[in-house]
């Protein structure tokens, strides 16, 4: 069922004016109890009014661009009706995540987003998860079961990260040939993360838990690579002319989804 998007951002600005309303109610407490202090003790005071303030303004931006990205009270909601208690509970530790690194380099929060979901979600096939033999999963979904096959993995992390800020230009899901030992392939995605277009990228993967460039990478093979916005062929630097949307129906489709449950308002 498709959601209506201005409602949802109407209670999320709803419940971001609350978070300030608190926090500007503690501030507006202070103050009044440091009126009644000495002068030396209000001058002190000032300066952590001041501080306090400035931690304000700091909280009111900061919610402001999560009200751009994610709606985790939505989503923790929708992981709790659908997944239970232990799934809502993983949402919280995903806004942990997120959260906490904003403001941490890049490679940091490749690091941080690669080992959250290698180390809490364990491999497992479409078919056994979802009795189907193809299926992308939503991070939602992926949260909800802990259960993912390398698609998911990749999504998962590619939506984490821009809700950390990194630039979604930069990032591209690849889909490979990966050479396994005694000399077998199989078809695998990983997630890329470009400091230029025309830089080696740094791989995200769910069976080498090593954050790499890609020159280190010798057992992967490209065979495509998209973001929401363009669709590369093999290791071609240009991208094709063809919107990844229109031709990866799947890709299509588990964008939908991540929007009507909230996981990305805008993408």
């Amino acid at each position: 069922m498709q959601m209506d998007t201005t409602s949802l951002t109407a209670q999320q600005s709803r419940r971001t004016a609350s978070h300030i309303l608190e926090r500007v109610k503690i501030v507006t407490f202070g103050i009044k109890i440091e009126r009644n202090l000495p002068a030396r003790g209000r001058l002190q005071a000032g300066a952590h009014a001041s501080l306090r303030s400035f931690c304000i303004v700091l909280i009111i931006i900061t919610l402001a661009s999560f009200s751009e990205a994610l709606d985790f009270a939505r989503l923790r909601e929708l992981a709790e009706s659908q997944y239970g208690a232990a799934a809502a509970e993983t949402v919280d530790s995903w806004q942990l995540m997120i959260t906490s690194e904003q403001n941490s380099p890049v490679t940091d929060k490749l690091k941080k987003v690669n080992a959250f979901f290698n180390q809490n979600v364990r491999w497992m096939s479409d078919l056994k998860i979802y009795g189907q033999e193809d299926y992308w999963a939503t991070p939602l979904e992926t949260l909800g079961r802990l259960q993912a096959d390398c698609e998911d993995f990749a999504i998962a992390k590619y939506a984490s990260l821009i809700a950390m800020g990194v630039a979604g230009d930069s990032l591209r899901l690849v889909y490979v040939k990966a050479n396994l030992p005694g000399g077998n392939s199989q078809a695998h995605m990983v997630l890329a993360w470009y400091e230029t277009p025309q830089s080696v990228p740094l791989i995200l993967d769910n069976i080498n838990y090593l954050l790499l460039p890609a020159s280190k990478r010798t057992d992967l093979k490209p065979i495509f690579s998209f973001n929401a916005g363009d669709l590369w062929l093999g290791g071609n630097s240009q991208p094709a002319a063809a919107k990844p949307q229109a031709r990866l129906s799947r890709w299509s489709r588990v964008l939908e989804k991540m929007r009507t449950e909230g996981s990305l308002a805008s993408f």
